[in-house]
This record gives structure tokens, C-alpha cells and sequence, in this order.
């Protein structure tokens, strides 16, 4: 049971789903006959949920023959049992109950995504008594899966309507207490469903006077509320994966992201960070554009259009498993190699297939065809791996290149550089001024977010006059200056001006600047792209999970607040009861990361544009 406490929440997530696919029964593994077929009918928030989770085959392994969104136009298939897997909102009900109606499908699972309140569930039992379909309505389940599993270790709260949980949102002026109350409701039933997934009951710390604080005190009173209620909580017997054998309950730290606006803002160097900064991925999956080829069209003529393609960046792709934690130089290389050996390999087998074709009067060639007969059957066998190599070579040769491009029209190497810098307040060799004005040098945007890094980061606010040839400098860049309006605002309330944000690193290397190419046959040319060693940056939020983690008295988290939802009475103290560290058993720590939207530096510029605004 160790092993399965132990299990991932994208483990988790996907149990639970085959589950309720299969009709809410546990789903076993090579069970022999065919399953029984059925459809799939979801909304965007359970395609959401689903599509990083299950590719369309292993849909079809479970039975699913169609997936249809449920405000789709859909056909009756009388004969064929439907899975509903929807949130339960007013439009979704009045939906179902016009398919009951309708007489769509021989019966109904209908699976929630969050809890359903009693009196919806009775729109749906009326519905299904006009109907005459009571029978039909085979099983109804609050399912508990309202988040999204992107890794093993990472989650989102949310996709759809994401702008509702925004930070934009939360930290807009003119917010209502009404409004906010929602934003915590959406973000507290979203934690809620997780730790039900995860099977085990958190002890909670927040820092105070955030938003963050409010969320903790809501699902501090959720999590009370269902363990009171020992016949129906969610957190006794059986729950998925038996989280109650865990050592140790997990430690759930909410923090704002006001502590630290600097990184979302940063350039990125490593393969998975540099996909989600410069192409448009989105639930593991990035979308490309390819350019179909520069042909000599007549003057007036349509440019041709672009193909776009789209590639899923699973953890089934061993190469990005392996890389896209590491430096880009490095992925390029890595390619390349694929490349090289999957082409030695392909030269194996047609050698092979020559030699098999030779005549048979050659005695040299009879003896070579029997040696190599056994060699060729292995070829042969591995065929479809060698196939799947191509595959993901082609994959990441597209996608690589794709990221190669934008790094060596934006100079994003000298901005990653530059910026790391100045997080770590290590000496700059060339002025701010000079980058922001440098034509060449990035985008608008590349040049707003290194200023607001800049600026968020000083020790000393710039001086009025100093601010002023900035502000000129990126107005002629063709920068909006909205964020910095907001950014401005926001340091003088947070009072952060005289204690900004530190991001002081730990084991510092040496910058690397080799400028090389590659390997004169390489795909990627990386002429005049620097090769950049990581720092290991010790980030606000790595700092205070390490205090909270191993229970270190700090000023920065001595005063966030503690919960324990198992405790009778709940205490308002910052006094944790148990002073032991927080680990996982003995293979040390084990972090899941969790946030309420997950946004590129572009979407998170445009956010502070719209809070700037005046």
C-alpha cells in the first residue's frame, strides 16, 4: 500500500479517470475480451482534464468509440451506453435533461467533475421522470477531478474561464467582495478535488494578509466540514490510491504571486521553459506554424498559407522526459546525435536488404546471406521502434528549430544572460540603456520585461529623472508602458522599494560564454548563440518552502499562518504542533507544484497592461 500512496497525482488523476470510464469500477489491466463500447460526452472543462491524460487510443482501448462535446450537435445512438463527464452548471443540467428527453443513448453515467448541489440533482431526477428514462440513468458520481494533471508533479486549477482565477482578476481595483468571494470559491473547490484525489488531508501555511490567507481559510473549513461527516467523508476508507498509509501528511504552502513578479517576467534557457515562452503550447501540446516554402509568386497573387501542425509533449516522449529540463544548447546537440544514429541504424537495414537481394552464384555472397539473415530478421523486428525514433526526431528537429529561430532574432540568449545578472546583482558589462536601445536586440516586449526585472529588483528605485530617460527610451522602442505603471503602483503599496525581492543564488557557476557552431552537417546552426551554463537560483518561493519544510525560524515565513483540518478545534496560531520536517518516507523530499492559472511572460505582460491602465 506504501507503493501506492506513493503514487503520482497524475497516476492518481488517471486511475481515477479509467474508473469512471469503466463505468466506475477499477479498471484492470489486461483483462482478456473485448470491453464494452461506449461514448464519451464532455465539456471543455473534461476535455481539458482529459486530453493530457489519455491519448485517443488508450480512449479506445477503454471502449470509448466516439468523444463528443456535450453542446455539440449529436446523433441518437439508442443501442449504446453514454459516459458524461461535465461540471455541473446550469447549462450542462438543462442539457442532459434535453438528451434524457430525447431518448440519445440505451444508458446514462453521469460522472461531475465537481460536486453537483441536491437541488440540481433534483432537476435531474424530474427530467428523467417526464422522461420515462429513470431506469436509464444507470449511476450518478461527484467525481472530485476538477484540476488538470499536466506531469507527474505539476498541476493547474484551471483552463477554461481562466481569466475568472487571473491574477489580473484578483488584484483589480475595483473587485467586489462578491466577486472576490467567487475567484476563492473557484480556486478552493479546485484544491478541495485535489487533495480527494491525492487521498490525504494537508496541514496548511499561508502567508497573511493575501489572498492566499482566504483560500487557506476556506478550504481549511471545507476540509473540517467533510471529516466531521464521518459516514460520507472523503477521506476514509478506500479513497483512490489509500492515501491514509502515507508516513506523513503533506504539507500544502499557498503563497501570492505578488511575493515574486520577477520570474514569470524572465527569459528562459531550458528546452520546456523556452517552448512555453516562444510558441504557443497549452496543455502539452505546442502548436507551429510551418511556412510552406518561399516560392516566386506574381505580384498581387495570395501568400501561400502556412501548414500548421501540432505536437503532444507527453511523458511517453523519452527525449523530451530526458531534456527539456536542460539548457537549449544542449537539446540541439541531443538532436543532432538522435539524428546521427537513427540515419546509422536506417543505413544498417538497407545495407542488409541489398545484400539479401544479391544472386546466389557468388559463394562469398551465399555465406554472407546467412550471417546476415539473423541480423536483418532483428532489423526487421525493430522496425516500429525505429519508426517511432523517426517520429520524435522529426518532433523536437521542428520544434527546436521553431525555438532557434525566435532565440536568434530576439538576441534571447543576451537576455537571459542580462537578466540573470541582475536577479543575482552580479555587475553588468553593458548599460540597460544600450540593450533597450538597440534595434536588434528583441521585441518591445523582450525589452518591457527586462526594465520591469530591472526595476522590481533594485535595491533603490531609479530616480525621477533616471525613470524619465528609461520611459523615452522604451517609448521609442515602441513599448506600452502600462505595466510599468502598474508595477510602479504595486512596489510603492507593497512598500517594496526598500526590501525588494531577493534572488541571491546558491553554487554560482561560471557563465560559459562559448560561442560555437555545431558540427558542420547539424540541422541547427548555433553561430553567435551563446552557450549558457544554468545558475542554480534560489527563488522566493524554493526559500520559503525550505523554511516551512524543515521548520526554520525566518523572518520571511515566522509569521505565515497554520492549519490543521484534522485538529477538533481549529487554532489561529502560527505555532506548528508537530516540529518534525516534511518529507516522503526516506527518498527525501517530494514536491508537487500547483498554480491557479498557468500563463507565458507574454500573457502575464498583458495582464499587468490591463491593471496599469488608467
Amino acid at each position: 500500500m506504501a507503493a501506492a500512496a506513493a503514487a503520482s497525482i497524475r497516476e492518481r488523476q488517471t486511475v481515477a479517470l479509467k474508473r469512471m470510464l469503466n463505468f466506475n469500477v477499477p479498471h484492470v489491466k489486461n483483462s482478456t475480451g473485448e470491453p464494452v463500447w461506449k461514448v464519451l460526452i464532455y465539456d471543455r472543462f473534461g476535455q481539458d482534464i482529459i486530453s493530457p491524460l489519455l491519448s485517443v487510443k488508450e480512449l479506445r482501448d477503454m471502449g470509448i468509440t466516439l468523444h463528443l462535446l456535450l453542446h455539440s450537435d449529436r446523433d441518437p445512438i439508442p443501442d449504446v451506453p453514454a459516459v458524461y463527464f461535465v461540471m455541473p452548471t446550469e447549462e450542462n443540467i438543462d442539457r442532459m435533461c434535453q438528451d434524457l428527453r430525447n431518448q440519445l443513448y440505451e444508458s446514462y453515467y453521469l460522472n461531475f467533475i465537481s460536486a453537483i448541489s441536491r437541488s440540481k440533482l433534483e432537476d435531474i431526477a424530474n427530467a428523467a421522470l417526464a422522461a420515462s428514462a429513470v431506469t436509464q440513468v444507470a449511476k450518478v458520481f461527484d467525481q472530485y477531478l476538477n484540476f488538470i494533471t499536466l506531469e507527474d508533479d505539476m498541476f493547474v486549477l484551471c483552463n477554461q474561464n481562466k481569466e475568472l482565477v487571473s491574477y489580473r482578476a484578483i488584484n483589480r481595483p475595483d473587485i467586489t467582495d462578491t466577486e472576490m468571494e467567487t475567484v476563492m470559491d473557484t480556486i478552493v473547490d479546485s484544491l478541495f478535488c485535489f487533495f480527494v484525489t491525492l487521498g490525504a488531508v494537508p496541514i496548511i501555511r499561508c502567508s497573511r494578509g493575501t489572498a492566499a490567507e482566504m483560500v487557506a481559510v476556506k478550504l481549511d473549513k471545507k476540509l473540517r466540514e467533510n471529516l466531521r461527516d464521518a459516514r460520507n467523508s472523503l477521506f476514509t476508507g478506500d479513497t483512490l490510491g489509500a492515501g491514509q498509509f502515507s508516513f506523513q501528511r503533506p504539507l500544502l504552502v499557498l503563497v501570492d504571486r505578488n511575493i515574486d513578479l520577477a520570474t514569470p517576467l524572465h527569459h528562459t534557457w531550458t528546452y520546456q521553459a523556452l517552448v512555453h515562452d516562444v510558441l504557443d503550447f497549452h496543455l502539452n501540446r505546442v502548436n507551429l506554424e510551418e511556412s510552406s516554402g518561399v516560392e516566386n509568386s506574381p505580384a498581387g497573387a495570395r501568400p501561400k498559407r502556412k501548414n500548421k501542425k501540432s505536437y503532444d509533449l507527453t511523458p511517453v516522449d523519452k527525449f523530451w522526459q530526458k531534456h527539456k529540463g536542460s539548457p537549449f544548447p544542449e537539446v540541439a546537440e541531443s538532436v543532432q546525435q538522435e539524428l546521427e544514429s537513427y540515419r546509422a541504424q536506417e543505413d544498417e537495414v538497407k545495407r542488409l536488404k541489398s545484400i539479401m537481394g544479391l544472386e546466389g552464384e557468388d559463394e562469398g555472397a551465399i555465406s554472407m546471406l546467412s550471417d546476415n539473415t539473423a541480423k536483418l530478421t532483428s532489423a526487421v523486428s525493430s522496425l516500429p521502434e525505429l519508426l517511432e525514433k523517426k517520429r520524435l526526431i522529426d518532433l523536437h528537429t521542428n520544434v527546436a528549430t521553431a525555438v532557434l529561430e525566435h532565440i536568434k532574432a530576439r538576441k534571447l540568449d543576451v537576455y537571459f544572460e542580462y537578466e540573470e545578472k541582475i536577479m543575482s546583482k552580479t555587475t553588468l558589462d553593458k548599460s540597460l540603456l544600450d540593450i533597450i536601445s538597440d534595434p536588434d536586440a528583441g521585441t518591445p516586449e523582450d525589452k518591457m520585461r527586462l526594465f520591469l526585472i530591472y526595476y522590481i529588483s533594485a535595491q533603490q528605485a531609479p530616480s525621477e529623472a533616471d525613470l524619465e530617460q528609461y520611459k523615452k527610451a522604451l517609448t521609442d522602442a515602441g513599448c506600452n508602458l502600462n505595466p510599468l505603471q502598474y508595477i510602479k503602483q504595486w512596489k510603492a503599496f507593497a512598500k517594496m522599494a526598500s526590501a525588494p525581492t531577493s534572488y541571491g543564488n546558491t553554487t554560482t557557476k561560471p557563465m560559459g560564454l562559448l560561442s560555437r557552431v555545431m558540427n558542420t552537417g547539424s540541422q541547427f546552426v548555433m553561430e553567435g548563440v551563446k552557450n549558457l551554463v544554468l545558475k542554480q537560483q534560489n527563488l522566493p518561493v524554493t526559500r520559503i518552502l525550505d523554511n516551512l519544510m524543515e521548520m526554520k525560524s525566518n523572518p520571511e515565513t515566522d509569521d505565515y499562518r497554520y492549519f490543521d483540518p484534522k485538529m477538533l478545534r481549529g487554532n489561529d496560531s502560527s505555532v506548528p504542533r508537530n516540529k518534525n520536517p516534511f518529507q516522503e518516507g526516506k527518498q527525501g523530499k517530494h514536491i508537487l507544484y500547483g498554480c491557479s492559472e498557468l500563463f507565458n511572460a507574454t500573457q502575464f505582460i498583458k495582464q499587468l497592461s490591463q491593471l496599469g491602465q488608467k
